[in-house]
């Protein structure tokens, strides 16, 4: 919160400057379900940090954490500052309705929007968490057992895929696909054991609504005979098995919108570095992730594609470094936060100079002429000689 000093320049000899951050005002932050504390509460803290006070409205798909959020909060916070409303539909288009000073939200694209809307006719500043298609590219000169468990990590191991930064399908070339299919279902094996629907380590899909959109991506008629591991299901306790399709069709549903549950499809390229040009062919992804021991492919990955973050030889666990922001590009979102990029998300930064009522320069004013346009470009460039031949006429 300190103001940060500036260096000023010789035309505004002698001055100070320093950016002084300051409260948005009011911030409202519209919560998920998937990680339904943290994504409540981490925006929260930063807002607060900066100086705001905050509305909340957390998920109604998570009804039983929403209902904690509101009572831990009321008891413990200042809730002329800090207040949580709960609801749904309704009540959150009540809150849009109103005028805030920023909006954070957390989701989908197609709310996104609604949001992204309201929020324009009061031209109010808004932060989109989203999500989109996350790749994961995977080369052949690898350690393969360590990328299958770090893969797995990141897609089931988060929630069963119910995660915006999960891989959403995986590239590698036709000759070592085959391998990574056996590599994941070993280490899905010993993870999850046998009988996958019955581990208490694997999470549930969260309701009978995405339960039945997952079943459907698999049961289209172009997926139903790609899958080469997993595949069952328990629609009573809401369980999918950790899923891999083989060969997936680009036209397929499943390829065609965020999978956000416990399916993995391998996509093969010819070349791996055709890869690049598959994932910048669609929208720009949350995250994106590739597996390699090649330090040209790394940063050929680093500088051509375009993602909310990227992970080399890893998954997910970029978003646990407060150090680096969290955030999306293009159809993936906007803004970002995290550590002090959530206190820079919600403050303003407001420039200050100051100055006294000494070092008058006479070039600034009227009647104009040459030698004072040549002295203020002199000023403007900070160069001291030149400064000199304009006082003097040369």
């Amino acid at each position: 919160m300190k103001p940060q000093k500036v260096k000023t320049g010789m035309l505004t000899f002698p001055s100070s400057g320093e950016i002084v951050p300051e409260p948005l005002g009011v911030v409202l932050v519209i919560s998920t379900w998937n990680y339904p504390f943290l994504i409540a509460v981490d925006p929260v803290i930063g807002a607060i940090a900066a100086g705001n006070a905050v509305v909340l409205k957390p998920s109604e798909v998570a009804p039983a954490t929403s209902a904690l959020l509101s009572k831990l909060l009321g008891e413990y916070l200042d809730t002329s500052a800090v207040k949580v409303i709960e609801g749904a539909v309704r009540e959150t288009t009540e809150l849009l309705a109103q005028k805030w000073d920023k909006i954070m939200y957390t989701g989908n694209g197609r709310v996104a929007r609604i949001v992204l809307a309201a929020a324009a006719k009061h031209l109010t500043p808004v932060i989109l968490e989203l999500g989109g298609k996350c790749p994961a590219v995977v080369d052949a000169n690898i350690n393969l057992k360590v990328t299958a468990r770090r893969i797995i990590s990141g897609k089931w191991g988060c929630n069963n895929g119910q995660t915006c930064i999960s891989p959403d399908y995986i590239l590698t070339t036709k000759e070592y696909a085959p391998k990574v299919v056996d590599a994941l279902a070993a280490e899905l094996e010993k993870f999850y054991g046998k009988d996958p629907l019955g581990s208490n380590d694997l999470s549930r899909i969260v309701n009978i609504h995405h339960f039945d959109r997952l079943e459907k991506l698999m049961d289209d008629e172009k997926v139903s005979g790609k899958i080469v591991h997993g595949g069952q299901r328990d629609k009573t306790n809401l369980k999918i098995a950790p899923t891999i399709l083989l060969d997936v069709e680009e036209d397929s549903l499943i390829m065609n919108e965020e999978i956000f549950g416990p399916l993995l499809p391998i996509v093969t390229v010819n070349k791996i570095e055709d890869s690049f040009g598959a994932i910048n062919a669609k929208g720009k992804p949350l995250a994106a992730y590739l597996f390699t021991n090649d330090k040209t492919l790394k940063e050929e990955f680093v500088r051509s594609v375009s993602a909310g973050a990227i992970a080399i030889n890893e998954t997910a666990l970029h978003f646990m470094e407060v150090g680096l922001p969290f955030g999306g590009v293009g159809e993936s979102g906007m803004g970002s936060y995290h550590g002090k990029f959530s206190f820079d998300a919600f403050s303003h930064k407001k420039a200050v100079l100051r100055r006294g009522f000494g070092g008058e320069v006479s070039a600034r004013y009227p009647p104009y002429a040459p030698w004072k346009l040549q002295l203020l470009k002199a000023l403007v460039k900070g160069n001291i000689i030149e400064i000199l031949r304009a006082l003097l006429g040369w």
